[in-house]
């Protein structure tokens, strides 16, 4: 297959001095958006116990495991703003990501020792549920770093109950084991009731000397009898039973390797429970990427960084999509599936890591002569039409047939509305492409470039598709919403304005609550109100976007469920059907 792979079709070019100087405001528009960012995860890191202090008892940082543990240059942080139910550290409690542990692949998650001993938080729950199903729909282990002091007791119902609550973690755990995925966890710290479960439930369990973990901490077992109120005899009795348990916890090493043999091992240092992780994790299983690999592993012709100079940070300015592409893939190649059929949507066959993957993108600018069914109006990128939603439907099952994961480039402002729109079967296609996306079992990731706006977002891969889209990521340039805060102001108030205007009445007052809406559209709809909330998983520098896709395909083609050998694929001999051409026939004699 090497006339499919070794070589494919170039892709982009350089940018030109003249486009990099004129891009200068918007590359500082990008970074001040990032620094603010950054400027959280730096507050979060900070927030708690000082650092110093941990060091004093003895300890690492959860930022500091990770760094110890996992090989240099492969984390891929997600969730590091989440906060969805504003808890009151801004954070969730949990530090997350893929990440390469001892050449081997996995989602990575660990309690945040810093605030209140890695209790469960309000907001927590969510952020768990998100890191299983990552590594469900990767098909890659699950990394944990326990640490966890159970429930935040004060705020119990907003971790302890419900159908998403953190007990749910635990089946969850269980859902993997079953599907032959390990769950690795290093133990530290005192783990009661909730802590007790998360270090218990795991696959193998690799505790620091000092670790315990128990059905009910030292507290709980303290008040176990009470008699309805308290007294100063009672008060006496919880002092002495908590000194006796903060001496001799719970579910202590004595008890759960030496009795129940629950822990597989203990070490006396930190560095040596993550060491004996990195020796399960080489042990795991995992191809050789030449099983998988197409071609070998090459860098892009054109810097990711220059996708900065690329992408305008306002809305309504243009860009070219492939420029983007070919930025992120190897050696700035392509094969394009169906290129002019469908001409808003790029569809084709890249390359990752000398992995095979499809992608699939938003073009931009007007599109003169389309769409096919109507001439009384002109298309533009970034909205869907029929023939694109048909093209993305068949791109998306070859490549299910094919097992090749696909990569989504979200910039759309919708779908095509009006009864023309409706006659040419929009609505209908739309829900097509998410049952032909939903009938594909692949593995899926989303970038949203720009604008994820109204069906559109959940059409193109977006993260309602919780079987396939492993995560999200966001840009600087990410704005995600039902639609523009002007259209929706427009759309809420235009028949107030006809009923005040006919009335004789002002329309000042309309006017004001609707650039209210506009506003409050803007500010729940940017890039850092979506990773607060989850809209995305992570937002990241356009220069990063690579680094995240070779981790993701990386984890994809590290121990797939299913596999359609390379020579056995159609998707490239339909695109490359000219490739074969047959023998020249023999000429008829005259």
């Amino acid at each position: 297959m090497k006339q499919y792979f070794e070589k494919m079709d170039p892709l982009g070019k350089p940018l030109s001095p003249k486009q990099l100087e004129s891009m200068k405001d918007n590359l500082a528009q990008a970074e001040e958006l990032m620094k603010r960012i950054d400027a959280e995860q730096d507050r979060i890191q900070n927030f708690g116990v000082p650092a110093d202090k941990i060091h004093e008892r003895g300890e690492m940082t959860v930022w500091e495991r990770i760094e110890y543990l996992v090989d240099p240059g492969t984390f891929c942080p997600l969730h590091t703003i989440f906060d969805p139910e504003n808890e009151e550290s801004g954070s969730t409690g949990v530090v997350d990501g893929l990440a390469r542990i001892n050449g081997r692949w996995c989602v990575l998650i660990g309690f945040n020792n810093k605030w209140m001993a890695g209790a469960w938080i309000a907001g927590q729950a969510e952020n768990n549920l998100r890191v299983t199903d990552i590594a469900k729909i990767l098909n890659v282990p699950l990394v944990w770093l326990v640490n966890c002091s159970g429930v935040k007791l004060p705020e119990q119902e907003k971790v302890y109950a419900n159908r998403r609550g953190q007990g749910t973690c635990f089946f969850r755990h269980a859902e993997l084991e079953q599907m032959g995925i390990p769950v690795v966890a290093g133990i530290y710290g005192t783990n009661p009731a909730g802590g007790g479960y998360q270090s218990i439930s795991p696959t193998i369990l690799l505790a620091h000397k000092k670790a315990n973990m128990a059905v009910g901490g030292g507290g709980i077992v303290s008040g176990m009898s009470p008699k309805g109120s308290f007294d100063e005899a009672s008060a006496e009795e919880i002092i002495n039973a908590t000194r006796h348990f903060k001496s001799v916890p719970p579910g202590s090493v004595k008890i759960h390797y030496d009795a129940t043999g629950f822990f597989s091992a203990v070490f006396d240092e930190e560095t040596q429970v993550l060491d004996a992780i990195k020796d399960y994790m080489a042990d795991l299983p995992a191809y050789n990427p030449r099983f998988f690999r197409v071609s070998e592993p090459a860098q892009p012709k054109f810097a990711p960084e220059e996708i900065a100079s690329i992408i305008p940070m306002n809305k309504k300015r243009t860009y070219d999509f492939e420029q983007v592409l070919a930025r992120v893939v190897d050696d700035s190649e392509h094969m394009e599936f169906r290129p002019g059929y469908g001409p808003e949507i790029y569809t084709g066959l890249v390359k990752i890591n000398g992995f095979l993957m499809g992608a699939i993108g938003n073009r931009q600018g007007f599109l003169p002569d389309y769409p096919e069914y109507t001439n009384e109006y002109m298309g533009v990128g970034g909205k869907l039409y029929r023939q694109g939603l048909i093209k993305m439907s068949e791109f998306v099952t070859l490549c299910a047939r094919d097992k090749v994961p696909i990569i989504w480039f979200q910039d759309t402002t919708g779908i095509d509305v009006g009864d023309t729109a409706e006659k040419a079967e929009l609505l209908g296609l739309g829900q097509s492409l998410i049952y032909s996306i939903e009938n594909t079992n692949l593995p899926m990731m989303l970038v949203v470039l720009r604008k994820g706006t109204a069906a559109a977002h959940y059409v193109l891969g977006g993260p309602t598709a919780n079987n396939n889209n492993a995560f999200t990521l966001g840009t600087p340039a990410t704005e995600i919403n039902v639609m523009h805060g002007e259209t929706a102001a427009v759309a809420s108030y235009a028949r107030r304005l006809v009923k005040e205007k006919d009335a004789g009445k002002p329309l000042q007052p309309v006017i004001d609550k609707m650039n209210e809406m506009v506003k409050h559209y803007d500010l729940t709809s940017e890039p850092f109100y979506c990773a607060k909330k989850g809209f995305v998983d992570e937002v990241v520098r356009f220069g990063d976007i690579r680094k995240y896709l070779v981790a993701f395909t990386s984890c994809i083609y590290q121990n797939p469920r299913s596999i359609c050998p390379k020579h056995h694929m159609i998707l490239p001999r339909i695109i490359r059907s000219q490739i074969v051409k047959g023998l020249e026939r023999p000429q008829g004699k005259e």
